[in-house]
């Protein structure tokens, strides 16, 4: 099953709030420091990408040639063998590899097909602007944090966040973790060097240890199937939270962490969470249950990072009611910008899975070589399919961005716009370790909705790699985190996370720009006739 949906109550339940007035969203501004032949569109992309006409069409602007894919040989669970694979490690012991793999070919899928058609079925609303997707958890899980705490805390975050979307967009926020799965990172180079001495990169607790020392950084296939063994209980852990109660709309003024209580974003979550309860009093005092599984439940998700290829196709099954091959180590999985060749080993095994795929996209992505990866991704040009998450900074953003959007609407295809704030905006420290400032996200997530404004095109959603605990490593924020104060609680173990301060407070910003996309829609236009009054 997949982790039941409070999401459209909720959505319903804020239209009945007093949101009309003062906006809660807005806040002080801070300055803190499968053929592969390409489908004809067979309906107008109008309905998807532009609710609008876009404010600054380019007339002039003409597509080049798109030459379509070749038609490739027959899709196979090994099929990606025979193309050239990159971001993967060397195992030394090629027969202990091979054993771990029959291992967890052997293993139960850790998430079904149908969750994932579920998902799809979500991304595609959201394609259309009548969702919001909200993906986020770590940069990279590792064995040494994993626990129960850090799940619950994330998660809750992750909730009130959801609340905070929902209540200024009024539509159903689809809610994916980072999370059951996301240990594997790619790496700009294949060795690192410290006083002299040069091994391995780190590739994530999935494939070889941290610690700086040579036998740590020797790839191990074991460490897969502990890497399953922590996602299956990380996933069942969060199936829990989400169906047993604990994500209940009723709990909502109960979500708030601790650290959280004394701060802005704290005093505005709670003020929100007030008017969620006395929408539900209200329901409850007209005679609406509010024990209806919709409002005690939600929906949740997983995702990460479809690198490891080895494990992911261990993990591949066949639906029995549909016949179609699922990736079964997640709901979602997506393609990183440095294995999105297409002839390349990851996407000749993503084109064969039917799982919901993301595709990350930074300004080195050539809008031609986007149409032509999402043709041999989705054939079919099915919605819900693929999701476009873009990281590129927020000047990149303004001037890249449109051109892809151009493109992929001329081409009729069909897909979900995310943005991803995060890994555009990484710098160095003074004190050598990696950041990202607060001011480059919200800049990023302002540019990413001012762009599809401009285009008419949805905003579809945000994808963060954030945390529940209260760590420093992101610098700013209303609870101003300084270069001074990284060391103290940096506890990442491969890029810096948003804390649950920092996350709470791009959700009100959020939420902010889709309460006026909203207002902005609703508004009637003066040469159409005027609606019917009515409650």
């Amino acid at each position: 099953m997949a982790l039941s949906a409070s999401s459209t109550a909720a959505a319903s339940l804020s239209a009945k709030s007093s949101l009309q007035g003062q906006s809660i969203f807005s806040a002080k501004t801070h300055q803190p420091s499968l053929s592969l032949l390409p489908a004809k569109p067979t309906r107008p992309i109008s309905a998807v990408h532009a609710a609008e006409p876009a404010k600054n069409p380019v007339v002039a602007e003409k597509a080049a040639a798109v030459k379509p894919p070749q038609p490739a040989g027959k899709w196979t669970v090994d099929s990606w063998k025979s193309k050239k694979a990159l971001q993967l490690p060397e195992y030394p012991n090629k027969e202990d590899l091979e054993s771990v793999l029959k291992t967890i070919e052997a293993f139960p899928p850790i998430v079904f097909a149908g969750e994932a058609r579920s998902l799809e079925e979500r991304l595609a609303d959201a394609a259309m602007g009548k969702a919001f997707l909200l993906q986020g958890g770590d940069c990279a899980e590792s064995f040494k944090e994993f626990n129960a705490n850090n799940i619950r805390d994330t998660f809750r975050v992750l909730l009130q966040m959801s609340v905070v979307l929902m209540f200024g967009g009024q539509v159903p926020v689809v809610k994916v973790g980072r999370m059951a799965g996301q240990f594997a990172k790619p790496r700009s180079d294949s060795f690192e060097e410290k006083n002299g001495v040069k091994l391995p990169s780190y590739r994530g607790d999935n494939i070889n240890g941290d610690s700086f020392d040579e036998k740590s950084r020797i790839p191990d296939p074991q460490r897969m199937i502990r890497a399953y063994c922590q996602a299956a209980a990380t996933l069942n852990l969060l199936r829990a939270f989400a169906t047993g109660g604990y994500a209940a709309m009723q709990r909502v003024t109960q979500w708030n962490l601790d650290f959280t209580q004394h701060s802005e974003q704290g005093d505005r979550y709670r003020e929100l969470a007030h008017r969620v309860d006395e929408a539900l009093g209200f329901m409850a005092a007209a005679g609406l249950t509010v024990d209806h599984p919709i409002m005690t439940t939600t929906e949740f998700w997983t995702s990460h990072e479809c690198l490891l290829l080895p494990y992911e196709a261990s993990l591949t099954r066949e639906d029995s009611t549909s016949g179609l091959y699922y990736d079964c180590s997640a709901h979602m999985i997506w393609v990183g910008e440095r294995t999105r060749q297409l002839d390349g080993a990851h996407v000749e095994f993503l084109r064969g899975v039917a799982n919901p795929l993301g595709i990350k996209v930074s300004d080195k992505m050539d809008p031609n070589e986007l149409v032509k990866l999402i043709e041999i991704l989705n054939p079919q040009n099915k919605a819900g399919r693929i999701t476009i998450i873009t990281r590129m900074g927020a000047e990149n953003m303004r001037v890249k961005l449109p051109h892809l959007i151009r493109a992929v609407r001329r081409a009729g295809q069909i897909v979900t716009w995310v943005s991803d704030p995060m890994h555009g905006n990484t710098i160095k420290a003074p004190c050598g370790l990696k950041t990202r400032p607060f001011d480059a996200i919200r800049a990023e997530v302002r540019a990413f909705f001012d762009v599809h404004e401009q285009e008419g095109s949805h905003p579809g959603g945000v994808h963060l790699e954030m945390t529940g605990q209260n760590v420093t490593e992101c610098i700013g924020g209303s609870r101003t985190v300084t270069f001074d104060d990284l060391s103290s609680r940096y506890h990442t173990h491969c890029d810096p996370r948003l804390n649950a301060s920092q996350s709470l407070e791009l959700a009100f910003i959020i939420a902010e720009r889709l309460r006026k996309r909203r207002i902005g829609s609703q508004q009637p236009s003066l040469l159409s006739p005027l609606s019917p009054l009515g409650l």
